[in-house]
């Protein structure tokens, strides 16, 4: 027995060498050449198929002429139910009122959509009847619909042996069982039901499986239930679609529905999956996304199957923008132009982030997968790129500048191409409003527009904070860099009872006027004094502005020091501080000081008020500068 493996350029046999006919047959191959007859030809013709996938390339050619089983390896929205579904619609006998194929699919929607393909292929075939068999809903109409001919039957595991344990069923002459998503099914639990079902099938049927990826019970039913088969594996095994770009933004846990908006917001005609990790955080994110005025829902496991397809249906036909979805809630879901999936929590498993970023990018269409993640899982992204051989970039969650911006030139695109039917209901109203607004120029009817369509915008975004975060290496780098900050001694420490606020504060008071805001960095709170880390290129400019401010009337002494933050302190601390050496210059200060105040103290050349009543030492109210 020779078993056939089908790659991107050809076919191999087990002992390796290139099987030159059957590669040939496939080179530059059109719809024409793969053998599908004139009715079919029509039909995909009018569907927009132009040329075949390459999974749809190598799978009907051997469906249709050579009757070997095929497992058939490629990502989700490579075209695999035109693969099967063409040849299989061409070959059925619509003379024997049998049920002559039997497509198992892992979930309802999947189920659905399968039969409506195979509707739409079979639309010039006469007499075709293509029954589609699922649970959660009414058993009735289904058991009515098999009755009659039945010759194509596309179901869900569960309900399928339903209907074969009631009679209604009958699938001991089928020539055709296909198993579609068969990873996912496995990852359903149906691993029982696929082996009863296929128990009740003649051996004489032709087996075709379909799967993204190759889990130990695929070869488990490759070794036990198919004959002679070929095995067909289009691109690498759990590698991403190449028409997929892969971004990830850095936040804090707590914004992470802060950053969902925002990136939301840079694309206006986003049309997404946003996926959660349970139930309850998807009714919270779409919850919120409603409130704010999002054209979203949700979907999960509690809704009833009427309110799943309801929120299917309004996704399919773009009433709604973004669906908030599980993992389980949204297999089977099959959309074609989805521009964005939103991963609001990374999976556990890679597998898991291949297939959902498989859900866009498809049929040659461009899409982005989003992950907004923290520093923390950086090593769950790293993970993803070593699995799917694709790399990740990081994207900046965009300013409130950035977001008004897209808006505003959004909606002037909006105006730009809006057209006016004279019969609509507005038209009556039209020629009072021009009459009424006339007194304006134009410019100053735009500007009119604009502010009142933008000012609730700008007014949420107004003083909106940066999300981002610093990743590990980043933060590497910024301590790499300090040499760019220059530290400043003062003469106030821990027993003025000061914290770092009051440096910051008392640093921006004196030097509000300066138009750059001044980046101030680690901040070391010591007994008798304190050290700041501030731009280099600011420091002598706050030493000439805050040295000898009298506050309270005590005198302020700010010096430069070119020692450097030992690697051991902390943000806020160290190991006890600095002294300047008697006689010394400030750049003597060493982080060695471990004493108390006395004839040791730095602060003993610093002038003191007279009265003993105001000394700091003894004065238990807070400063502040």
């Amino acid at each position: 027995m020779e078993h056939y493996h089908c790659w991107e350029l050809g076919y191999w046999n087990v002992n390796g060498r290139i099987d030159y006919k059957k590669t040939q047959r496939l080179l530059f191959m059109t719809f024409e050449e793969t053998g599908l007859s004139a009715e079919i030809l029509k039909a995909i013709g009018e569907l927009g198929f132009v040329t075949p996938t390459p999974v749809q390339e190598r799978s009907i050619p051997e469906i249709l002429n050579n009757g070997q089983d095929v497992i058939s390896l490629a990502q989700t929205g490579t075209g695999k139910t035109g693969a099967f579904g063409l040849p299989i619609v061409q070959l059925a006998n619509t003379q024997n009122s049998e049920t002559q194929a039997l497509i198992l699919s892992p979930t309802r929607e999947l189920c659905l959509q399968i039969s409506k393909d195979l509707t739409a292929f079979a639309k010039y075939t006469e007499r075709l009847k293509i029954v589609s068999v699922y649970g959660g809903t009414d058993i009735k109409a289904q058991l009515k619909a098999l009755k009659g001919a039945a010759h194509i039957v596309v179901g869900t595991p569960g309900r399928v042996i339903d209907l074969i344990n009631r009679g209604a069923l009958k699938i001991g002459n089928i020539r055709w069982l296909v198993l579609d998503e068969a990873d996912e099914m496995l990852n359903m639990g149906f691993q029982d039901d696929i082996e009863t079902i296929l128990a009740e099938t003649p051996e004489t049927r032709q087996t075709l499986l379909f799967s993204a990826t190759m889990p130990p019970f695929i070869e488990k039913v490759a070794r036990h239930y198919m004959k002679e088969h070929i095995e067909i594996r289009i691109g690498r095994t759990n590698q991403g679609a190449d028409t997929v770009q892969h971004h990830y933004y850095m936040v804090k846990a707590a914004d992470r529905y802060a950053a969902l908006k925002r990136i939301v917001d840079m694309v206006p005609d986003i049309y997404s999956i946003v996926f959660c990790r349970t139930r309850q955080e998807t009714k919270e994110v779409a919850d919120k996304l409603i409130a704010d005025g999002y054209n979203a829902d949700a979907l999960h496991g509690d809704l009833s199957q009427a309110q799943r397809d309801t929120v299917m249906e309004h996704f399919r036909i773009k009433h709604l923008q973004i669906l908030v979805a599980t993992d389980v809630a949204a297999r089977g879901i099959d959309v074609t132009d989805l521009t964005h999936v939103i991963n609001y929590n990374l999976p556990d498993d890679p597998e898991v982030y291949i297939h959902r970023s498989g859900r866009t990018g498809r049929a040659g269409k461009k899409g982005i997968s989003v992950s907004i993640v923290h520093s923390r899982e950086m090593s769950r992204i790293k993970q993803i790129e070593k699995v799917s051989g694709k790399t990740f970039e990081r994207k900046m969650v965009p300013n409130a500048e950035e977001i008004c911006q897209t808006k505003l030139l959004s909606f002037v695109d909006c105006i730009e191409k809006q057209e006016f039917d004279e019969q609509s209901a507005i038209a009556p109203f039209i020629p009072e409003i021009i009459e009424k607004l006339s007194h304006f120029s134009t410019p100053e009817l735009i500007k009119k527009i604009i502010a009142s369509e933008f000012e609730a915008v700008n007014k949420y975004y107004q003083n909106a904070e940066d999300l981002n975060i610093a990743d590990t290496k980043e933060k590497k780098k910024a301590h790499v860099e300090d040499d760019k900050m220059s530290r400043l001694f003062i003469n106030i420490g821990k027993i003025d009872r000061i914290r770092p606020g009051d440096i910051i504060g008392l640093i921006n008071k004196y030097t509000r006027d300066i138009n750059e805001k001044i980046a101030i960095g680690h901040i070391d709170l010591m007994r008798n004094f304190s050290f700041v880390d501030v731009d280099s290129t600011y420091a002598q400019e706050i030493i000439n502005r805050i040295n000898g401010q009298n506050v309270d009337g005590y005198k302020l002494v700010v010096e430069l020091t070119e020692s450097k933050r030992s690697s051991k302190e902390n943000s806020f601390g160290g190991f006890g501080g600095q002294k300047k050496k008697k006689g010394g210059k400030p750049s003597d200060h060493k982080e060695n000081f471990r004493g108390s105040r006395g004839k040791h103290s730095d602060r003993n050349e610093a002038p003191r008020r007279a009265n003993k009543k105001d000394d700091w030492r003894k004065d238990k109210k807070k400063r502040k500068f």
